[in-house]
């Protein structure tokens, strides 16, 4: 339902505004160019500082113009129970696929608290639900056995993994078997998270480079040895695109490269800033490596 190449949409501003010419384009950049699943109003979608109206419009618009022709799983996560289970409910009402749900941020929940705030977004929606675990920026990790508990849960399938702990995809697989989702969201460590048992990613680098991205996602899941070098080889090329994403905070990286590719603007809203020209220069290496500009 949600496998390979999935991307982790930005949001394009104009004078601080939604620009919604822009992420209409982005929408259909990825229907035409290989990309297997689209996740609106994400962290990389800037969710902390949209309006709630432009939160649930971002999400409107991507189900709406991608037309049950792609899986949406939208960014509903907040550290306020009651707003995700708001965000959720409105995904559902609207058609989205799915909902990909952050761990709350800065309140800094136990295992119990963890679980009982799935656990109410599961009782008041009907969609399914993909865990967002990012102990980097929520700063609480949530356990394998706590997964493990939520996935006993109707509407729990998986994970979008950004621990950049390899093992913990060995440690979910034998606890919750085969069926439990888990997608990376380090798209520097993709190869070996599939290679382990994960079905993909829910990538940054996708947003500018769908089709390299869709292409690895493809190779890397199979197990031939043609695959597995083909896999090899299109990671080797990705990487330094992966990097470059990551230099500085995310998405300024990758809303600088989308602007370079005639994609959208590269706007952020504060706190986040434009990237550095150090930065840029970095990006567009990577950008060239990649053969995606000349």
């Amino acid at each position: 339902m949600f496998k390979g190449s999935n991307v982790a949409l930005i949001t394009p501003f104009k004078n601080d505004k939604l620009d919604v010419d822009s992420y209409i384009k982005l929408i259909h950049f990825h229907m035409e160019n290989g990309t297997n699943g689209l996740v609106p109003a994400g962290t990389t979608g800037e969710s902390p500082t949209l309006s709630h109206d432009e939160h649930e419009k971002v999400i409107e618009l991507c189900v709406k113009e991608s037309n049950g022709k792609l899986p949406v799983f939208a960014g509903t996560g907040s550290n306020s129970t009651e707003e995700a289970i708001s965000l959720t409910s409105h995904a559902e009402k609207i058609g989205a696929s799915g909902a990909l749900i952050v761990t709350p941020y800065y309140n800094k929940p136990t295992q119990e608290g963890l679980y009982q705030h799935y656990k109410a977004i599961n009782d008041k929606c009907g969609i399914p639900i993909l865990i967002y675990n990012i102990p980097g920026r929520s700063v609480i990790d949530m356990s394998v056995d706590t997964m493990s508990r939520l996935y006993e849960l109707k509407n729990i399938i998986g994970v979008k993994d950004a621990t950049g702990d390899l093992n913990r995809v060995d440690q979910t697989l034998k606890k919750m078997g085969k069926d439990f989702l888990q997608l990376t969201g380090n798209d520097d460590n993709a190869l070996e998270f599939n290679k382990r048992g994960g079905s993909g990613a829910i990538s940054v680098t996708a947003n500018i480079a769908p089709k390299l991205c869709s292409q690895f996602q493809a190779l890397s899941i199979l197990t031939d040895d043609k695959s597995n070098e083909e896999s090899k080889n299109l990671d080797i090329i990705l990487q330094p695109l992966h990097n470059a994403m990551f230099v500085e905070s995310n998405p300024s990286p990758v809303k600088f490269a989308a602007k370079q590719l005639g994609l959208c603007d590269d706007s952020v809203r504060l706190p986040l800033v434009k990237v550095t020209e150090q930065t840029k220069e970095i990006i567009n290496k990577a950008l060239k490596s990649t053969k995606l500009i000349k």
